[in-house]
């Protein structure tokens, strides 16, 4: 995604000075004119917007606040963004630390996916500084559609956990409906065209039905990426004392279709974990 995302920036006009761990997924940006740097510190001593998306919050500690990160080498006035889906409790911690030197820090996770990044249709929810928000509007409207600012550092992730645990109850019930279809001997195509468009329609059961049906289980959002989300969303729903038995099951579930082998499929991949508990194949025509 983070590809897609900074080739929108550089379509929009914006100047990009890029890094990633393996140079080789940075040459499609590089070709689009961007320039290449070493690591995070020498991003941010050439740049006045330092964007991040990595994968997992210790991936987000080590290229912002790590030794060689972007803060690190950051000046008076930058803007770090981090757009990674991560903690709340880290967002705060990076703003504080930005601060001290005279930096601004947003969190800004995304929803959307692969797609929404491809197409700048993404939904980018923002916590930290409202003037920082304000000055980058134009480059979060290069990335994504709907743009909102969601208030204080660590809001933008907390967000984004409502988003994740919205689709996390959802998925469940996507599988288990096509499931039902499905044992009871229905025509799944027809079925999909009967409850898409009423009140059980929804984008997963849309999109990731579809995929389902056809088997294709290729991510557009790897299942540990999600499974990662469902836990910081538990983690800090235990902080704030509230119980969310939904988000608990889905967590499991994804947990054991990770463990059979699958964190690296989408997570439609999931109905082949509900199937396993009935001892039935899906799609077994």
């Amino acid at each position: 995604m983070g590809a897609s995302m900074c080739g929108q920036l550089i379509k929009a006009g914006f100047s990009a000075t890029v890094t990633t761990r393996t140079r080789e997924k940075a040459e499609p940006l590089l070709k689009q004119g961007a320039s290449w740097s070493e690591t995070p510190h020498a991003v941010a001593e050439n740049s006045d917007v330092i964007f991040s998306i990595v994968g997992f919050p210790s991936d987000v500690e080590e290229v912002l606040l790590g030794e060689r990160g972007a803060l690190s080498g950051s000046s008076t006035g930058d803007i770090l963004v981090d757009m990674t889906t991560s903690s709340p409790s880290l967002a705060v911690e990076i703003a504080g630390a930005a601060e001290k030197v005279g930096v601004l820090a947003l969190d800004a996770p995304v929803s959307g996916g692969a797609i929404g990044a491809e197409q700048a249709r993404l939904s980018i929810m923002v916590g930290g500084d409202r003037g920082a928000f304000d000055s980058l509007r134009p480059c979060f409207e290069a990335m994504g559609q709907t743009i909102e600012y969601q208030g204080p550092a660590g809001c933008g992730q907390n967000t984004k956990l409502v988003n994740q645990t919205l689709i996390a109850s959802n998925m469940i019930g996507v599988c288990e409906a096509l499931l039902y279809a499905q044992r009871a001997g229905l025509d799944l195509e027809a079925v999909m065209r009967s409850v898409t468009t009423g009140a059980a329609g929804s984008w997963s059961l849309t999109n990731l039905g579809r995929k389902m049906i056809e088997a294709d289980f290729e991510a557009g959002f790897f299942v540990e990426h999600f499974v990662k989300d469902l836990g910081l969303a538990l983690t800090e729903a235990e902080r704030m004392g509230l119980e969310l038995p939904g988000l608990a099951l889905a967590q499991r579930l994804y947990r054991s279709l990770e463990s059979s082998g699958h964190g690296r499929s989408g997570t439609q991949a999931l109905v082949m974990a509900l199937a396993e508990l009935s001892s039935v194949r899906w799609r077994a025509d």
